[in-house]
């Protein structure tokens, strides 16, 4: 999403560059580096000659901006042949740490057994694009991580051919050796790593990638995550394991209202708290927008944490909250609903839609509201910070680690050179650690303290209260029917605070990539279509949360169908299959989509929206989860589909409703269809994440604002789907890609279904009807 918006918010390109890395005990041979038994590669192409490459042979499309293919940034190998992979993606969960080198490893037939993965630091111009967000490191790396490993594999082989002095046609790399296929002969890579590394890089149009059936880790499912065991024990290190010599320890109390500004601090009470060694203050930003800075307010500085709370918890600050002191969510829920009641500017038009419903026999009528929400991920935000000689270094779970060495080298005032982010483990993201506020926040405070090494530690209570929230909104469906039972026309205004107001002047209405999540591209085969935007303000900081403005409209229109079908006493499914109407690739021009429409980053002839396969998944959902079938008496099944960041998912979800009217959810079932992919297992464990996540933003997530502060505290009143109440069995099942579907996004598509199918389900179980997120796990009975 951060990479979205940049491009969307900012012109140009990125500049041509040369990177020369310094590196201790090194010594040069034949043009490459060799770093304590490792080879590995000094020379950077530039940005232009990068871009140049737009060709993808196998499962993607024209290569996305930030993309790096050099196997010598990526792939080092030692005397005695242990292959190291570099991932430059944030690790949160999703198992991208092991997914993309099992890509580079599967095509430069390296034993899995013998790779070691090390994580890239923030440092774009080297290693292309590091924004984890956006459900696009596979859907933009699978193929530049083959042309990786392809090219080191033809690499090896030239380097074999060389020492045989034979033609290279008799060199087959094979599980982590090249054979000499009419000799028989032998050589291991390590053997052949020096040799390897002083060629030059193959061309792209002489790659020979593998095909399907040659496939050693890719599709199969079996690779492990890398970091599993360590993880499982306890050894893997996150934010919080960081531990430096000297280190201090730091929280801070933040202004409750967003835009607010200290007017008195008494410290006097938090000095005396015994092991607190410091309490400064800073201050926020002097006006929106504050994209990424911190809010400012007072950091107490101990030798614990524990001290650092006990510190806070004693000082004494009169805030004045600012202009957004007025933030009431009854109040402006209740606005945004009157908004959404009137005509809003026009964001696609289509057909006559007045016509449409001046001449409809009937209509429908349907509105939809969910609240803000917090990411609120299990590990709560932390970072460690410190400056030596003029030089920054940080630590962090960051999914944007080069994004966070800008900022902090322009807060700073110094040469991007001298900022060091490295990237921890994440404890969950989805979204939150795009934004580095807090790291800005440690390397303050580092600073204060004259560089000396500090620990910023977020509660948990600090991360619910002063997060970037997902918008809160309201969508009006409205269709026209014919005398038929066909719908004719349809009228969709949505109304929610926008994301662009973190990052430029509030206008009050949406933008392009928001239109695009589920509401421009709307895909109903209806010959009259309006989508309208209302306006609203925003009094608190946005941020994306996973799948950021599919969830509402998902949730909206999935749960519209469902109602029209009941109200013209047709099955769900059918209603949606025949809206979804004829097999078709949709012409965004004739259907009224606007000029700047928003793909998902992506080129529309390679990334297009195809009906059939949104009706794909919903026939295999429905086939899987035996759509039709007779339940007891309590419990339905409901079903939503939806497109997402290049890829197409259907949901049916069951529900079982107790005596005491508890909503259970003994079953889901999912059909995916990503195009082009690698690790069936990481899918199937990526949606039923999503189904849990789903159950918690239905059912149980909301954060409300009186007098302008955040009402939630912790887990207890900001509620998540636990043990006592989540999905059951979530059944996956993925459709084989035909000839020409690309890889699509698989970390958020699978959250938008869920909400719409459940609430469709509880219909099916109950007969009540639920349109504002989250609806609760219990009905009355």
């Amino acid at each position: 999403m951060l990479h979205y918006l940049e491009q969307d918010l900012k012109s140009g390109t990125p500049a041509s560059r040369t990177l020369i890395e310094n590196v201790s005990r090194r010594s040069f041979l034949g043009g490459a580096l060799t770093v304590s038994g490792f080879v590995m590669a000094i020379n950077v192409a530039p940005a232009g000659a990068r871009e140049a490459l737009k060709s993808y042979p196998t499962g993607a499309a024209g290569m996305p901006h930030g993309v790096i293919t050099d196997p010598k940034i990526f792939i080092a190998i030692s005397d005695k042949g242990d292959v190291t992979i570099v991932t430059h993606r944030s690790e949160m969960g999703t198992g991208i740490r092991t997914s993309l080198p099992l890509v580079v490893a599967d095509e430069m037939e390296a034993d899995w057994t013998r790779v070691k993965i090390d994580q890239a630091p923030g440092d774009e111009p080297k290693y292309g694009n590091q924004d984890t967000d956006g459900s696009r490191s596979m859907r933009h790396f699978i193929q530049p991580m083959r042309q990786c490993g392809a090219a080191m594999r033809q690499m090896l082989e030239a380097a074999a051919a060389a020492k045989w002095n034979c033609d290279i046609g008799q060199c087959k790399a094979q599980l982590h050796e090249v054979v000499n296929t009419e000799s028989g002969e032998k050589l291991g890579y390590g053997e052949l790593a020096q040799a390897a590394m002083s060629l030059p890089v193959p061309a792209l149009e002489t790659l020979k990638f593998k095909s399907q059936d040659e496939f050693r880790y890719m599709r199969k499912g079996e690779a492990k995550i890398y970091d599993l065991h360590d993880i499982t024990t306890g050894k893997a290190i996150y934010g919080a394991d960081i531990r430096l010599p000297g280190m201090k320890y730091a929280v801070m109390a933040r202004p409750p209202v967003v835009g607010g500004k200290i007017k008195s601090v008494n410290s006097e009470a938090t000095k005396k708290v015994p092991g607190v060694e410091g309490v400064f203050e800073f201050a926020g930003p002097d006006a929106p927008p504050y994209k990424f800075a911190p809010v400012g307010g007072v950091a107490v500085v101990a030798n614990s944490t524990f001290a650092a709370l006990k510190g806070r918890e004693a000082l004494e600050v009169e805030w004045d909250h600012g202009a957004n002191a007025v933030y009431d969510t009854e109040t402006y829920t209740k606005a945004m609903y009157e908004t959404a009641k009137k005509p809003g500017k026009v964001i696609r038009n289509q057909g006559d839609v007045d016509k449409a419903f001046a001449e409809a026999k009937d209509t429908f009528v349907g509105e939809y509201h969910q609240a803000h929400m917090a990411q609120a991920p299990m590990e709560p935000l932390v970072a460690v910070a410190r400056i030596v000689d003029g030089k920054v270094e940080v630590w962090a779970p960051v999914q944007s680690p080069f994004g966070a060495r800008k900022d902090i080298a322009e807060a700073l005032k110094i040469p991007i050179e001298n900022v060091t982010v490295h990237v921890t483990l994440l404890g969950g993201g989805f979204g939150r650690k795009s934004k580095w506020d807090w790291m800005i926040e440690a390397v303050h405070i580092s600073q204060k303290i004259g560089g000396a090494p500090v620990k910023l530690q977020w509660s948990r209570e600090d991360d619910i209260q002063h997060s970037f929230y997902h918008t809160t909104s309201v969508e009006r469906i409205e269709m026209a029917i014919d005398a038929k039972g066909k719908v004719t026309g349809w009228r969709h205004r949505s109304v929610a605070p926008s994301i662009v107001s973190t990052f430029a002047p509030d206008s009050g209405y949406q933008f392009n990539i928001e239109y695009g999540m589920g509401f421009a591209d709307m895909p109903f085969e209806i010959a009259n279509v309006r989508c309208e935007n209302g306006e609203a303000k925003a009094h608190a900081r946005i941020g994306w949360f996973r799948s950021v403005s599919n969830l509402p409209r998902a949730f909206a229109v999935q749960s519209a169908v469902a109602e029209l079908a009941h109200k013209l006493g047709r099955d769900p499914k059918d209603m949606l299959l025949e809206l979804l109407g004829s097999d078709r690739v949709i012409d965004p021009k004739a259907a009224g989509f606007p000029e700047d429409f928003w793909n998902y980053g992506e080129p529309y002839p390679e990334f297009p929206i195809n009906v059939a396969r949104l009706k794909g998944v919903v026939n295999l959902a429905a086939e899987k989860a035996g759509w039709g079938k007779t339940l007891p008496a309590g419990e339905g099944l409901g079903i939503a589909v939806h497109r997402a960041f290049a890829s197409y998912v259907a949901m049916v979800v069951h529900v079982k409703i107790d005596k005491d009217g508890t909503i259970r959810v003994p079953e889901v079932t999912a059909a995916v269809d990503c195009g082009f992919y690698v690790n069936p297992e990481r899918i199937r464990s990526q949606m039923e994440g999503a189904a849990v996540m789903g159950m918690s933003a239905a059912a149980y997530s909301a954060i409300t604002f009186k007098g302008g502060a955040v009402e939630q505290s912790n887990y207890a009143d900001f509620q998540v789907a636990t043990m006592a109440n989540f999905p059951q069995k979530v059944s996956v099942h993925i459709v084989e890609p035909k000839e020409g579907h690309h890889a699509g996004g698989i970390g958020e598509p699978g959250v938008p279904p869920f909400a719409p199918a459940f609430a469709n389900a509880i219909f099916a179980a109950s007969g009540q009807r639920l349109r504002s997120m989250p609806m609760g796990d219990k009905i009355k009975v």
